[in-house]
């Protein structure tokens, strides 16, 4: 499989290049900034610039050309509302438009759990976030893209277990960035998970089991 990650210097693209690659699957990683290339060539992709903001539609139908799939896990990361709702917003739909028209059916967005830091001092920026992700969801599921929304709980950086909770509605909790790059290999290969959002956090089922059971 062709894979073409969108945001494959972050935390989970880096571990998912390292486990695409590892399983024989080819792996073109864009990222912003011109230092991040080598993060991601490390990872065993092939580095390609890109700017969600800054590229066209037609600009990012080039690069995606010749692929299979497309990850998007890409974010502003705090930088300031206006860049949340370019990135993480009108950059998905960029992407999304673009991965049909480059005919490139497969489609898996990292999204964001909707409970997450419900309660606490999340701030205005964080608000703006969560809805800015949740337009961003309806837009891609109103595609005619073969999508899949992966919803994970708040990202820790700790090394995973391998095992996950995953459903269509789980209870909010953590989990680790190694095991949702885990989850989206395997769902990546796994054609009858299409359609479908999926909560994730830390858990007790083995990731492979997860994802047979949501394809079952």
């Amino acid at each position: 499989m062709k894979v073409f990650q969108i945001g494959a210097a972050g935390g989970v693209g880096r571990r998912l290049t390292q486990l695409l690659t590892a399983r024989g699957d080819s792996v073109t990683g864009m990222h912003r900034g011109p230092d991040q290339g080598e993060s991601v060539r490390e990872a065993g992709g092939t580095p390609v610039i890109g700017d969600l903001i800054g590229d066209s539609v037609d600009d990012l139908v080039q690069k995606m050309q010749g692929h299979d799939a497309v990850v998007f896990s890409a974010g502003a990361h705090g930088t300031g509302m206006d860049k949340t709702t370019l990135i993480d917003g009108k950059g998905l739909q960029k992407a999304a438009d673009a991965a049909a028209l480059a005919g490139v059916t497969r489609f898996v967005l990292v999204s964001v759990f909707p409970d997450a830091l419900r309660g606490g001092e999340a701030g205005e920026g964080f608000e703006h976030y969560i809805k800015v992700k949740k337009s961003a969801d309806v837009y891609l599921t109103r595609t005619g893209l073969d999508w899949l929304i992966v919803r994970p709980g708040t990202l820790l950086d700790t090394p995973g277990s391998g095992r996950v909770t995953a459903g269509q509605a789980v209870e909010y909790g953590d989990v680790h960035r190694d095991d949702v790059a885990a989850f989206i290999d395997a769902a990546l290969h796994e054609p009858r998970l299409s359609h479908l959002i999926v909560e994730l956090t830390s858990g007790d089922t083995p990731v492979a089991d997860a994802v047979a059971r949501l394809a079952a």
